[in-house]
């Protein structure tokens, strides 16, 4: 033993110290960095500049240039970013249910649920001002809003204007009925009109994780903003240890640097790995590939703020947030979603191949379903394609004599059948996500099931 110990020199030891708690910082930032890199699209691509208490929008649906992790290309987003450090309380106030309805969450920076809103939310349609405060906030509430308590400082409003169909027309309604959101500091209650939007349409909005230097810079802006949670405070000297220390600046050397990165690097194929091999709870429908894309463990933490003292899981939280962003308060009352990267036989879904998916009559939705496809690697849109979903909604959907609806995925669309295609990029693997907005009863009780995904020949 005592040779062994004298084989690492004090540098080996101290690049290896390096590089363990690079990694694990890696993993268990992940909410935290994915949030901050919206929040920096936000300032940079969407040229809304520094600053929070700003909501960005896309004034219509979406394509390929929203690079954020796993979007809907089906509705109308608005992403409310709030900063109630130096602001104070911040109003988010939500319109009632009338020309439209607003599905989504209020998420804090690290992407646990503070609320839902809307018709599935805490104001059940009704419309309401809800009111975000600081952590440890001690004076007076006013009367009139749904108080929201937190334990940072930063975080959004996720909100999806839902379309009643997908005309021009109700396109716009959706856009018009979001922009009766807003979103400002309580002490400026009395000129509330002034809620700044930012329109990203026909803009690259890159969110995605950059797993490289970068990663930690965008760690080390939350570390300088946040509090410390009691439940992560083990991870004080950790950051200590990589460069990162509240209230100091973070210059690591170029040799610090090249470990840094090296370790988002491994961490990110770590994480990638458990996605694809270790990280999904049992298929939704027995002997099938339909996963919920998040762990039940995962799933109460968010809802509950981690309260249970028995469970923390970082590293399934991790996965969760490489593969997408934000978190509902209660999972499934406004949307469920079901993923998966393999056909019916198993294999991994190739893009130089075609596929087919059958979705059966009579579909468990009180508002639409919709089938997405994602780089498989990144877990965005595909880039430069020219489309990435196909709804319920979409006009000229076609669909069988029984009432069933057949998606079709490829290069090339079948003939005929182009209404009822999504284009894949041959080089590369991709993954399917399926929405359900207003789940029934059905969808949970699984008398309605989903098919596989099949290859075609």
């Amino acid at each position: 033993m005592k040779d062994r110990e004298q084989s690492f020199s004090p540098d080996d030891l101290a690049r290896r110290a390096l590089e363990r708690r690079a990694v694990e910082a890696v993993i268990w930032s992940t909410p935290a960095v994915n949030f901050d890199r919206m929040y920096q699209a936000m300032v940079h691509d969407a040229k809304a500049g520094e600053g929070s208490n700003k909501i960005v929008y896309w004034s219509r649906l979406f394509d390929w240039k929203n690079q954020t992790l796993t979007p809907n290309p089906d509705s109308i987003y608005f992403m409310a970013f709030f900063n109630t450090k130096d602001a104070g309380p911040v109003v988010l106030e939500i319109p009632p249910a009338d020309e439209g309805s607003i599905t989504g969450s209020i998420d804090d920076c690290w992407q646990t649920a503070i609320e839902d809103v809307g018709p599935a939310g805490a104001d059940k349609g009704k419309g309401g001002k809800y009111l975000i405060l600081p952590p440890d906030y001690k004076d007076k509430v006013p009367s009139g809003y749904i108080v929201l308590t937190t334990y940072n400082y930063e975080g959004f409003g996720l909100l999806r204007s839902i379309l009643k169909s997908n005309s021009d027309a109700d396109l716009a309604k959706a856009v018009a009925y979001g922009k009766r959101i807003k979103l400002y500091p309580l002490s400026q209650a009395a000129h509330s009109s002034a809620t700044q939007f930012f329109d990203a349409i026909d803009m690259v909005y890159d969110a995605n994780i950059p797993w490289d230097l970068r990663y930690f810079e965008s760690l080390n802006r939350i570390v300088q903003i946040e509090p410390w949670l009691t439940r992560d405070k083990a991870m004080i000297d950790q950051l200590k240890s990589i460069g990162i220390e509240k209230g100091k600046l973070f210059n690591p050397d170029a040799k610090t640097q090249e470990v840094l990165k090296a370790a988002a690097a491994e961490a990110h194929a770590w994480l990638s790995d458990k996605y694809e091999n270790s990280y999904f709870p049992p298929p939704y429908y027995d002997g099938g590939h339909w996963h919920v894309p998040v762990s039940a463990d995962v799933i109460d933490g968010l809802h509950t703020f981690y309260a249970n003292p028995d469970k923390y899981p970082v590293d399934d939280r991790a996965v969760a947030y490489t593969v997408g962003f934000f978190s509902p308060k209660q999972y499934g009352a406004g949307s469920f979603y079901l993923m998966t990267f393999n056909d019916k036989d198993g294999h991994g879904l190739g893009g130089g191949s075609s596929y087919q998916l059958n979705v059966p009559v009579n579909a468990p939705v009180a508002q639409y379903w919709s089938a997405t496809v994602y780089d498989r690697d990144t877990h965005a849109l595909v880039r430069n394609l020219q489309s990435a979903s196909r709804s319920s909604q979409t006009p000229g959907l076609q669909k069988n004599t029984d009432g069933s609806v057949d998606i079709y995925f490829g290069p090339k669309a079948p003939a005929g059948k182009e209404s009822n295609w999504i284009p894949t990029d041959a080089s590369g693997k991709f993954e399917v996500l399926f929405r359900f907005y207003g789940p029934q009863k059905s969808l949970f009780d699984k008398t309605w099931v989903l098919p596989d995904i099949e290859k075609r020949n």
